[in-house]
């Protein structure tokens, strides 16, 4: 690797460091879903018999959880607690809701909660003590593999992640009242399946030269029995700074900020095993925008493991979202590709403070710093293959290279 590479590489990574959260995070939420899946379980529970698994979805499932931008702000634990002998023929949702709402309003109050449980679209929200810093989202699910498994079949998609499809609570859809199979549908862990499948080369990779370091300190651990938090490939590491990215530059204008599974699903699609932070960083930014489709109407983000699922669905009504995620995608273009342009790592820090926060790229420039990086020391001229143009790319495109 040249050394401008390097030096870009050793930048991206201390950033990614500084938004690292603590690996005793993934534990306290592993810890927070299992207590709550031990309570479920209990002799006196009024769900014991329906066979409760409890589990965890979104960035912490993902591995792409950030910190917080500031102290004020929580960590948000996604949850999952699935009845595994129920059906939807034998509740509704509101049923379910009401179920599982009872016994997580015990919990709170037998663990001595002060804060109360709140109860949310899809969700019961458990509040933990000020000191813990996160707040855990409850959603109450059914089993529905047997029969996305069946729909998707019958329209010729992909089913391979459809056994663990999941149905759901929510208190907004018109039958959220009725016994009735028409619920709505998720599938937290296929979709990590599939996105754990996008960088499983990297990841298998990885786990072993960290069984293999830890051998070497005396420490007995099979790649097998690793958890994936563990290690963080260099997709986990671009989704979380294009996370960031994209939560500094819509601060005011949260409503309009890309929702994080867009620019997740858009990263999986993009990325090509690239062993490094700035080399998955770049070939997701110069391509993820060819993995959205438009269907002369419009735009099409679907669900890898539900295709029936448009993650873009509300760019049709709300236009301005699909024209703020396009105007984010040319500034993360711009900001990154200016630092991989600069020859110091002050002129990296100057290329992306303002969209990565000047506090986190000042620790990162310390860190470096710290390390014998050298502040202000001199790289040479990068090679054109490690900086990113994004020639073809549109400036601010209304609809994504190709479509109409």
């Amino acid at each position: 690797m040249a050394d401008a590479d390097m030096q870009v590489e050793q930048f991206l990574q201390a950033l990614v460091d500084e938004l690292a959260i603590p690996e005793s995070r993934y534990e306290q939420a592993e810890t927070s879903y299992k207590s709550l899946g031990d309570w479920f379980h209990r002799d006196e529970s009024k769900v014991r018999d329906f066979d409760p698994a409890v589990y965890v979805q979104g960035s912490f499932r993902l591995g792409t959880a950030i910190r917080p931008i500031n102290d004020a702000e929580e960590y948000d634990v996604d949850s999952v607690c699935e009845l595994k002998r129920l059906a939807k023929r034998d509740l509704s949702q509101f049923e379910l809701k009401l179920l599982l709402g009872g016994e997580i309003k015990a919990y709170h109050d037998a663990k001595g909660m002060t804060k109360p449980v709140r109860e949310g679209r899809r969700c019961w929200i458990l509040e933990y003590a000020n000191g813990a810093q996160f707040h855990m989202d409850i959603v109450p699910a059914l089993p529905n593999g047997a029969e996305q498994r069946l729909l998707l079949e019958k329209a010729q998609f992909d089913a391979r992640w459809a056994d663990t499809a999941i149905a759901i609570t929510d208190r907004e859809v018109p039958t959220y009242m009725v016994r009735t199979p028409d619920w709505p549908r998720s599938n937290p862990k296929g979709y990590g399946e599939w996105f754990k499948s996008r960088m499983a080369v990297v990841l298998a990779r990885r786990k072993q030269m960290l069984a293999e370091s830890l051998k070497r300190r005396g420490v007995t651990a099979s790649v097998e029995k690793l958890p994936d938090y563990r290690v963080r490939t260099p997709l986990q590491a671009a989704v979380m700074l294009l996370k960031r990215h994209r939560d500094n530059m819509f601060a005011r204008d949260p409503d309009l900020k890309p929702i994080s599974v867009i620019i997740t699903t858009l990263a999986g699609h993009a990325y090509g095993e690239e062993d490094t932070i700035a080399g998955a960083l770049f070939s997701i930014l110069g391509r993820m925008d060819q993995h959205i489709r438009h269907d002369g109407s419009r735009f099409v983000i679907p669900n890898p493991t539900d295709p029936f699922e448009n993650f873009a669905d509300k760019w049709e009504k709300e236009p301005q979202k699909a024209q703020a995620f396009f105007n984010w995608l040319e500034q993360a273009r711009e900001d990154f590709g200016r630092a991989a342009r600069a020859t110091t790592f002050q002129g990296m820090n100057e290329a992306v403070s303002a969209r990565m926060g000047t506090a986190l790229a000042d620790r990162a420039v310390r860190k470096i710093s710290g390390n014998g990086g050298g502040l202000l020391r001199k790289a040479s001229v990068a090679p054109a293959a490690a900086i990113p143009t994004f020639g073809n790319a549109p400036r601010v495109p209304t609809t994504p290279k190709g479509f109409a």
